[in-house]
């Protein structure tokens, strides 16, 4: 699953996984804490994306 990065007013900048299909309301902070009414979230575009290639073969001998 993709992680997401989002930013809330009261906790600032969190990374979150979940589906491509959903997408989170509410700062899962604020709702652990119990607050009366948790603060909306933003979802921000990364800027630095990368991916980790495991396994035998091309990944382990070095990339070349």
């Amino acid at each position: 699953m993709p992680v997401y990065l989002y930013e809330c007013e009261a906790h600032g900048e969190f990374e979150h996984q979940h589906s491509i299909n959903d997408e989170l309301e509410f700062c899962p902070k604020c709702q652990e804490e119990n607050k009366p009414s948790p603060m909306k979230v933003k979802r921000l575009i990364a800027s630095g994306s990368f991916f980790i290639l495991n396994g035998g073969g091309w990944a382990k001998e070095g990339y070349s």
